[in-house]
């Protein structure tokens, strides 16, 4: 889901940017109601699939490799992520306007605002550090060819470059398809 933003060049910048779209679209699914927030609540639920897909296939293994204690700081992460997976899969098959939906949606903004401070923290001032404006330039772009082809809905058990790489392109396929099928029927915003 990356745009075309001057610091798009830089995964450090690109990646907060996204922290901003994320947060800036969990307010817009709170505040509105109905087909506004059923569309607000698609474009969220792709945006976090794609993001961290992205993030478990460029960010998280040169974290593993290149900074101190790398390992241990991406397994919490994706300790993280597997949670607020599971969340927001639950949050995709319920009707926005169900009762449940909204306090649901506070206990994912919640988990998913406390992983992105700790990726901000533990992991993106790690590389910036580590990684040369040539390294942050190149994973940048990686970032972007993998949200290209990532799976827009959540797929919980899939944490790892490995798993993302042998099912994301399926899972990515089967996303997408739904998705088109969705807008053509108007269910979409």
């Amino acid at each position: 889901m990356a745009g075309t933003a001057a610091g798009d060049a830089d995964v450090v910048a690109l990646l907060m940017r996204q922290h901003g779209d994320i947060r800036n679209l969990f307010d817009e699914v709170e505040r509105t109601t109905g087909d506004e927030r059923r569309a607000a609540f698609r474009r969220l639920v792709r945006l976090l699939a794609v993001h961290e897909t992205a993030e478990e296939e460029v960010v998280h293994p040169f974290t593993r490799g290149s900074v101190p204690d790398g390992e241990r700081v991406v397994e919490a992460r994706l300790t993280e992520e597997r949670e607020a997976k599971e969340i927001l899969s639950r949050l995709d098959g319920m009707d926005p306007d169900d009762p449940k939906f909204l306090p649901e949606l506070l206990a994912l903004r919640l988990d998913v605002m406390a992983h992105a401070r700790a990726e901000e923290r533990y992991e993106f001032n790690h590389i910036r550090r580590n990684a040369d404006e040539a390294r942050l330039a190149a994973m940048a772009t990686a970032l972007k060819a993998a949200e290209a082809t990532a799976p827009t809905h959540p797929h919980p058990g899939t944490e790892s470059a490995a798993r993302n790489l042998a099912l994301g392109p399926v899972a990515a396929v089967v996303d997408r398809t739904r998705d088109a099928v969705r807008k053509a029927m108007g269910k979409d915003g």
